[in-house]
Protein backbone atom coordinates (compact mmCIF):
# COMPACT_ATOMS: atom_id res chain seq x y z
CA UNK A 1 0.00 0.00 0.00
CA UNK A 2 1.39 3.78 -1.18
CA UNK A 3 0.68 6.09 1.58
CA UNK A 4 0.62 10.06 0.70
CA UNK A 5 0.33 12.13 4.41
CA UNK A 6 -0.21 15.42 2.69
CA UNK A 7 -0.14 18.52 5.47
CA UNK A 8 1.99 21.61 7.02
CA UNK A 9 5.18 20.41 8.59
CA UNK A 10 4.15 22.78 11.83
CA UNK A 11 0.76 21.29 12.15
CA UNK A 12 0.43 19.90 15.20
CA UNK A 13 -2.73 17.17 13.91
CA UNK A 14 -0.46 16.70 11.29
CA UNK A 15 2.99 15.99 13.77
CA UNK A 16 0.36 13.38 16.17
CA UNK A 17 -0.52 12.09 12.84
CA UNK A 18 3.48 11.64 11.77
CA UNK A 19 4.42 10.14 14.59
CA UNK A 20 1.70 7.31 15.20
CA UNK A 21 2.47 6.53 11.12
CA UNK A 22 6.16 6.06 12.51
CA UNK A 23 4.69 4.24 15.92
CA UNK A 24 2.73 2.06 13.60
CA UNK A 25 5.78 1.17 11.33
CA UNK A 26 3.55 2.26 8.32
CA UNK A 27 5.92 4.10 5.11
CA UNK A 28 4.46 7.03 4.08
CA UNK A 29 5.38 10.10 1.30
CA UNK A 30 4.97 12.91 2.80
CA UNK A 31 3.43 15.75 0.40
CA UNK A 32 4.22 19.63 1.89
CA UNK A 33 1.67 21.92 0.55
CA UNK A 34 3.98 24.88 1.41
CA UNK A 35 6.66 23.83 -0.35
CA UNK A 36 5.05 21.34 -3.15
CA UNK A 37 2.01 23.36 -3.51
CA UNK A 38 -1.81 21.62 -4.02
CA UNK A 39 -1.81 19.06 -6.26
CA UNK A 40 -5.10 20.59 -8.18
CA UNK A 41 -6.18 16.88 -9.84
CA UNK A 42 -5.87 15.72 -6.23
CA UNK A 43 -7.75 18.07 -4.41
CA UNK A 44 -10.66 17.83 -7.35
CA UNK A 45 -10.73 14.30 -6.52
CA UNK A 46 -10.77 14.46 -2.76
CA UNK A 47 -13.40 17.07 -3.20
CA UNK A 48 -15.79 14.06 -5.54
CA UNK A 49 -15.49 12.02 -2.69
CA UNK A 50 -15.97 13.28 0.50
CA UNK A 51 -17.48 16.69 -0.24
CA UNK A 52 -15.75 20.21 -0.02
CA UNK A 53 -17.36 20.65 3.40
CA UNK A 54 -15.09 17.66 4.81
CA UNK A 55 -12.25 19.08 3.14
CA UNK A 56 -12.85 23.10 4.04
CA UNK A 57 -11.15 24.24 7.08
CA UNK A 58 -13.52 27.18 8.06
CA UNK A 59 -12.22 27.16 12.02
CA UNK A 60 -8.40 28.23 11.10
CA UNK A 61 -6.96 31.69 10.92
CA UNK A 62 -6.69 31.87 6.79
CA UNK A 63 -10.37 31.26 6.45
CA UNK A 64 -11.36 33.90 9.11
CA UNK A 65 -9.43 36.47 7.74
CA UNK A 66 -10.80 36.16 4.05
CA UNK A 67 -12.97 38.76 2.89
CA UNK A 68 -16.79 38.58 3.80
CA UNK A 69 -17.55 38.01 0.10
CA UNK A 70 -14.73 35.40 -0.11
CA UNK A 71 -16.85 33.72 2.37
CA UNK A 72 -20.60 33.87 1.09
CA UNK A 73 -22.02 31.70 -1.24
CA UNK A 74 -19.44 29.06 -1.02
CA UNK A 75 -20.27 26.05 -3.27
CA UNK A 76 -17.31 22.92 -4.87
CA UNK A 77 -16.18 25.31 -7.08
CA UNK A 78 -15.51 28.44 -5.03
CA UNK A 79 -14.17 25.88 -2.21
CA UNK A 80 -11.67 24.76 -5.07
CA UNK A 81 -10.49 27.84 -5.45
CA UNK A 82 -10.39 29.07 -1.94
CA UNK A 83 -7.85 25.61 -0.81
CA UNK A 84 -5.98 25.76 -4.15
CA UNK A 85 -5.20 29.38 -3.58
CA UNK A 86 -4.72 28.98 0.39
CA UNK A 87 -3.68 25.22 1.22
CA UNK A 88 -3.68 26.41 4.80
CA UNK A 89 -7.64 25.99 4.38
CA UNK A 90 -7.48 22.41 3.74
CA UNK A 91 -8.28 20.50 6.94
CA UNK A 92 -5.22 18.31 7.95
CA UNK A 93 -3.88 15.90 7.43
CA UNK A 94 -5.46 14.17 4.24
CA UNK A 95 -4.15 10.67 3.96
CA UNK A 96 -4.32 8.80 0.42
CA UNK A 97 -3.60 4.85 0.44
CA UNK A 98 -4.45 4.37 -3.22
CA UNK A 99 -7.57 3.04 -2.80
CA UNK A 100 -10.64 4.17 -1.16
CA UNK A 101 -11.55 7.39 0.38
CA UNK A 102 -9.13 9.79 1.67
CA UNK A 103 -8.78 10.15 5.37
CA UNK A 104 -8.97 13.77 6.58
CA UNK A 105 -7.87 14.22 9.84
CA UNK A 106 -6.24 12.77 12.79
CA UNK A 107 -8.26 10.08 14.40
CA UNK A 108 -6.06 6.74 15.76
CA UNK A 109 -8.71 4.71 15.77
CA UNK A 110 -10.18 5.65 12.41
CA UNK A 111 -6.60 5.57 11.11
CA UNK A 112 -5.93 1.74 12.67
CA UNK A 113 -8.98 0.13 11.30
CA UNK A 114 -8.30 1.73 7.90
CA UNK A 115 -4.65 1.00 7.63
CA UNK A 116 -4.32 -1.84 10.29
Amino acid sequence: MMLTLYGIPNCDTVKKARNWLDAQGIAFDFHDYKKAGVPEGALADWVDALGWEVLLNRRGTTFRKLSEDDKADIDAAKALRLMIANPSMIKRPVVTTGEGKPLVGFDANAWRARLG
